[in-house]
């Protein structure tokens, strides 16, 4: 099914948004925030993202809050990529996938794909993530005195068919961390996208019909 293009709010900050900032419920978890940076598929900082946060509707970080209780009881926690993304990092994006002249990135991120090839199922012209409801993570396993990523086969944002949440590619202990990232995500209502085991929509969203596009900070 096509994306519906959403309204587009004139909220400035998340405050107006009815957005939290995960750390304001959990102060010690673990951002990665890729694209406040350098270490992303674009290879630059990204549109809109004057900071690494983590904003999220409140239900959604509520609900995230408690997937990372549950998983510390198990010797785990999460790392998170992205959460909120404003509508210009989207649209930055865009632009960057129809540059055919940037190719900087494919050995890492997209070896075996044509650079064109990524607008549709992997960047799309809305997001989900705008809505302030979608998340990008991975988990962290307890070695000694501090936590190391578990092996999911690939690294985030990898665009390729090993990445898609059920390949028959990955590892039996590959598809193992991937399924239990799944199931104690599923238990608080998000929902995975088969072809990105990283990416996750708390459902039913708050604000489905609605984006934002205030800067990350």
């Amino acid at each position: 099914m096509a994306a519906v293009a959403p309204t587009i709010s004139t909220a400035q900050d998340a405050a107006a948004a009815g957005m939290v900032e995960i750390r304001s419920l959990v102060p010690d978890i673990d951002l990665e925030i890729r694209y406040a940076g350098s270490d992303n598929f674009v290879g630059r900082p990204v549109a809109g993202y004057l900071g690494a946060g983590c904003y999220l509707h409140r239900t959604v970080a509520q609900a995230l809050a408690r997937v990372g209780r549950e998983l510390r009881a198990q010797g785990l926690r999460l790392r998170i990529y992205d959460c909120y993304r404003p509508v210009r990092a989207v649209r930055d994006f865009v632009a960057w996938a129809a540059d055919p002249d940037d190719q900087k990135t494919k050995p890492r991120y997209y070896p075996t794909l044509d650079k064109s090839k990524l607008l549709g199922d992997y960047i799309s012209p809305t997001s989900g993530h705008s809505r302030g409801a979608t998340l990008d993570l991975t988990m962290l396993e307890r070695r000694g005195e501090s936590y190391a990523p578990l092996d999911m086969g690939t690294g985030f944002d990898f665009f390729d068919d090993l990445a898609h949440t059920d390949s028959p590619r990955a590892s039996l202990a590959q598809r193992g961390h991937r399924e239990r990232l799944r199931a104690a995500m599923q238990r608080e209502g998000f929902e995975n996208y088969p072809l990105e085991w990283w990416h996750y929509t708390f459902k039913p969203e708050p604000t489905p019909r609605t984006a934002f596009d205030f800067p990350v900070r």
